[in-house]
């Protein structure tokens, strides 16, 4: 079987799929759009094709709400954010909504290369929690931090509605002063201090989301981390409340609601995908996170699509 590889989709091929052409979309969207763009969550949304199953992006999301409410999943929890909140979706992770929720605010785009520019470093992205797999991906600001943060969102709108990317480095320079703000206000999923313990547990979540298809024991990890399993289970659970297996099995079947979206495998085939060669064994995983079997969330998959 030839093994799938989950797509991660560019801008301008999630374009393709998920939003209706139309003349108005040329207007939002300048011009190399595919390294950044900010636009209105209530004009974009107009024109979405919902729902948007489990997907990947080769780019970073942030949308910052001024009315309403927004639901979306990413990874495997389900987020909410209201007025003056932002919800941040990294680069690579997967993350679903189904919703045309009556809200308005920004949505804004961006790659890595943009975010860099030409006088920053790639160590800059660490120095963004929230643009990390591991990151707390809801960010709620204060009354103070909220007027600057929409502030600098109006005056990157306008200067990219009148010029695109023709004036890179100001809007380079409004953006990370804008990450700078929602960082001020960011509080990371661990209330714990920054300590080793900490650093340990997003090391293991980054190795996990790099290999979860090829390594399903914590061993695994411990050995990757040069640490005992007793360890890196004590370490993990403690600091995000939910132990390293309990991680990898949700992390498996992730990946496997993807494949279920994505491709016609049946469901050993997803299951040999996404490292399990048991088939009974992956039905019975699955169903234990999502209360129904991978045959039936394909059913359901099919029935939505029809």
């Amino acid at each position: 079987m030839a093994k799938h590889t989950i797509t991660t989709y560019s801008p301008e091929r999630f374009r393709q799929n998920y939003i209706t052409p139309a003349k108005e979309l040329d207007g939002l969207l300048k011009p190399d759009f595919t390294k950044f763009f900010l636009v209105k969550v209530e004009a974009l949304l107009r024109l979405m094709k919902l729902p948007v199953p489990p997907v990947r992006t080769t780019n970073h999301t942030l949308i910052y709400l001024t009315q309403g409410e927004a639901t979306m999943t990413i990874g495997s929890e389900t987020f909410k954010i209201f007025r003056d909140e932002c919800l941040f979706v990294p680069a690579g992770q997967v993350y679903s909504f189904s919703r045309r929720d009556k809200n308005k605010g920004y949505l804004c785009n961006f790659s890595n290369d943009f975010l860099i520019g030409r006088f920053g470093t790639a160590e800059l992205l660490n120095d963004f929690e929230f643009l990390s797999v591991w990151g707390n991906p809801c960010v709620r600001l204060d009354k103070q931090p909220s007027t600057f943060v929409l502030h600098l969102l109006k005056r990157i709108l306008l200067e990219y509605s009148h010029n695109g990317l023709n004036n890179t480095n100001i809007l380079h320079a409004y953006f990370i002063s804008l990450l700078c703000e929602v960082n001020s206000a960011y509080k990371p999923l661990s209330p714990s201090p920054r300590t080793q313990a900490v650093h340990l547990t997003n090391r293991f979540k980054a190795l996990l989301f790099a290999n979860v298809r090829s390594r399903h024991c914590v061993s695994d990890y411990a050995a990757l981390l040069n640490i005992t399993p007793n360890h890196l289970n004590k370490v993990v659970k403690n600091i995000s409340g939910k132990s390293p297996t309990k991680w990898i099995d949700e992390a498996i079947v992730l990946e496997a609601k993807v494949l279920l979206y994505q491709s016609s495998f049946n469901i050993g085939e997803v299951a040999e995908a996404v490292g399990i060669s048991d088939q009974s064994y992956f039905s019975r995983l699955f169903k234990k996170y999502e209360s129904v079997t991978p045959l039936q969330f394909r059913q359901m998959i099919e029935k939505s699509q029809r």
